[in-house]
C-alpha cells in the first residue's frame, strides 16, 4: 500500500493512520499525484479564499472512490482541525471499502488522553468532549471511557509535581536472556557479563555528577525509578552500592516514590530483596507477562509460572507491599482462557498494580524479524484480552491510572496501567505525560528536560551500550552539564 501526499504538512497522522488501518501490510510514503493502476490512497490539501480544500482519495481492489471537503479553520485548532478533517475522510473509505474499524479511531497519538485536557482548555463540555471522540474522531464509547477515567487520575497525580520537581531515572541494560518481543538496547548478560563490574562504577560516578547538577540548581526530587532491562540482574552488592550513592548523593527528603524493576522472577534472590529492603526502595516490579509455561518458553522468558509465584510470595514475605505485575496480551501462542487465567492469578495474589499491555511488534525485535515462526492469536482475540483484563480488574476495584498507546500494536489498541487506590505508580504517569524533568543516568538513558511552568523540552542523550558507555564516559559526563545550562536559561 502507497500513501501519496499532496501539498500539505500532515504526514504523521495520515502515516500512522494508515499503518493502523492495513497492518501488516507495509505502508510507503510518497509526495504528489499517483499512478494508474495500483493500490493507494492519495490526500491532498489547498488554501483558497480563506478556506482549506481537501481531498481522499483511493484505489483499492479496482475500486475507486473520492471525497472533497472544504473547512474554514478555527484559529483554536491549529492544524489538528486538518489533520482530523483529512483522517475521518479517509477513515470512511477504508471502513466502506475494507470493514475495517478501530478502537481508537482516527486517534494515533501516544497519550490520547493528552487530547481531553486540549479540548477542556478550548472551552469544550464533558458531553462536548465525548461527542467529539465517538462521532468526529470514531473512538469506540468504551475507550473514551478509559481515556476520560485515566485524564482524571493523571491530573490529580501530576499537581503533585512543582516547578523545580524532577525524577531520576537509572539505566540498568543487562538481562539474563532476550525476550523474543523485546526491542530495548538491554544486554544478555551471558555474553556481557564482564562489563557489569565496570559499569557499576561508572554509574556511580555519573549518579554522583548528577546529584551535584541538581542540589546545585535547586531541584526536588520526586520519583526514582530503576530500570532497564533487569535490575536485579545485578548482584547484591551491586545494588546496594547504587543505591547507597543515591541515598547520598541526592536529598530524598520529599521523595514519593521508589521502584526498582525486580522484573524477572529469575533474578530474584532473599539477599537482592533484603538489599532493595535496607534501602530506600518503596515499589518494585516482578513481571509474568503470562502466567502459561508453554507461553513464556515461546517467548523466550526464561523463567516458569513457579518462579514467578515463588518469587512474589517471597517479596511479600520480606515485606513489600506495593508491587507491580506487567502482562501482556497478544503473545505468542496465548489464548484466551490462558490470558485470563493469567488476569485472574494476578488478581487473586492482590498485586497492588497490575499493567496490562498490548503486545507491538517492534522492528528490532527478534520477533519481528522471524514473525511467521510461532502463531500469534488473532487480532480480535488480542481485543478480547484487553476488554476481559478492564473488566475484571475494574469489578475487584482496580482503578486505570496511566495510558499509553504505541505503533505496531496488534488490534490498534493501548496499554493501561491499573492500580489499588493509594499506589498510583507515580514515574509512569509523570514521564508519559512529560510533567517534569527526568535526569537519566547509565546506558541508553535519555535526560528529557521540561522548561518550568513551560512547555520547552530539550534532551541529553547518553551513549546507547554498554561498551560504547564506558568507552566514551568522560565525553558522556560532558554532556550532563547541558542539564545546568537549560535550567540557567529557563528557570524562572
Amino acid at each position: 500500500m502507497t500513501l501519496y501526499l499532496d501539498d500539505h504538512t500532515y504526514r504523521y497522522e495520515l502515516e500512522n493512520l494508515c499503518r493502523a488501518l492495513f497492518a501488516p501490510e507495509e505502508v510507503r510514503v510518497e509526495e504528489g499525484a499517483p499512478p494508474q493502476g495500483e493500490n493507494y490512497i492519495y490526500a491532498g490539501a489547498g488554501e483558497a479564499g480563506g478556506e482549506m480544500a481537501l481531498t481522499v482519495a483511493a484505489s483499492l481492489g479496482g475500486d475507486f472512490v473520492r471525497r472533497k471537503e472544504r473547512l474554514r479553520p478555527d484559529p483554536r485548532e491549529g492544524k489538528s482541525q486538518c489533520e482530523h478533517a483529512l483522517g475521518r475522510m479517509l477513515y470512511r473509505i477504508v471502513g466502506e471499502s475494507t470493514g475495517r474499524q478501530l478502537p481508537w479511531g482516527i486517534l494515533t497519538g501516544v497519550r490520547p488522553a493528552k487530547l481531553i485536557e486540549r479540548y477542556e482548555t478550548l472551552g469544550y463540555t464533558e458531553p462536548e468532549i465525548q461527542r467529539a471522540f465517538i462521532q468526529d474522531l470514531f473512538v469506540a464509547p468504551e475507550k473514551y471511557e478509559l481515556c476520560r477515567d485515566t485524564s482524571y487520575r493523571e491530573r490529580e497525580i501530576i499537581a503533585l509535581s512543582g516547578p523545580k520537581s524532577y525524577s531520576l531515572y537509572v539505566s540498568i541494560p543487562f538481562c539474563p536472556t532476550r525476550c523474543r518481543y523485546c526491542s530495548f538496547v538491554s544486554q544478555a548478560t551471558d555474553r556481557e557479563r564482564g562489563l557489569i563490574p565496570a559499569y557499576v562504577e561508572a554509574l556511580e560516578e555519573e549518579i554522583a555528577l548528577t546529584g551535584e547538577i541538581a542540589a546545585g540548581l535547586g531541584l526536588k526530587l520526586e520519583t526514582v525509578y530503576f530500570g532497564g532491562g533487569t535490575p536485579t540482574t545485578l548482584s547484591a552488592e551491586q545494588l546496594g552500592r547504587l543505591l547507597d550513592r543515591v541515598e547520598r548523593c541526592f536529598d530524598l527528603g520529599g521523595l514519593r516514590e521508589f521502584t526498582v524493576e525486580a522484573g524477572r522472577p529469575d533474578t530474584i534472590t532473599a539477599e537482592k530483596l533484603a538489599a532493595l529492603k535496607a534501602g530506600p526502595v518503596s515499589r518494585i516490579s516482578i513481571n509474568p507477562q503470562a502466567l502459561t509455561d508453554e507461553v513464556l518458553r515461546t517467548i523466550g522468558r526464561g523463567h516458569t509460572v513457579e518462579q514467578f509465584f515463588k518469587s512474589f510470595a517471597l517479596a511479600r514475605k520480606m515485606g513489600f507491599d506495593n508491587i507491580n505485575t506487567d502482562v501482556i496480551a497478544g503473545l505468542e501462542g496465548d489464548s484466551l482462557s490462558g490470558f485470563q487465567g493469567t488476569i485472574d492469578g494476578l488478581i487473586g495474589l492482590g498485586a497492588e498494580n497490575i499493567t496490562v499491555h498490548t503486545l507491538s511488534i517492534k522492528r528490532s525485535s527478534t520477533l519481528r524479524q522471524d514473525r511467521g515462526e510461532a502463531p500469534l492469536p488473532g487480532e480480535s482475540q488480542a481485543a478480547q484480552m484487553v476488554r476481559y483484563a478492564a473488566g475484571r480488574l475494574r469489578e475487584e476495584g482496580y482503578l486505570p491510572y496511566y495510558l499509553y498507546r504505541q505503533k505496531n500494536m496488534l488490534d490498534n489498541l493501548e496499554n493501561v496501567g491499573y492500580t489499588r487506590p493509594g499506589f498510583d505508580g507515580l514515574y509512569n504517569v509523570y514521564i508519559m505525560d512529560e510533567t517534569h524533568s527526568i535526569l537519566a543516568v547509565g546506558a541508553g538513558a535519555s535526560t528529557k528536560l521540561r522548561q518550568p511552568g513551560g512547555s520547552r523540552i530539550e534532551r541529553v542523550f547518553n551513549y546507547k551500550y554498554p561498551l560504547d558507555y564506558l568507552k566514551s564516559f568522560e565525553e558522556m559526563k560532558k554532556r550532563k552539564w547541558q542539564v545546568r545550562d537549560f535550567y540557567e536559561r529557563y528557570m524562572v
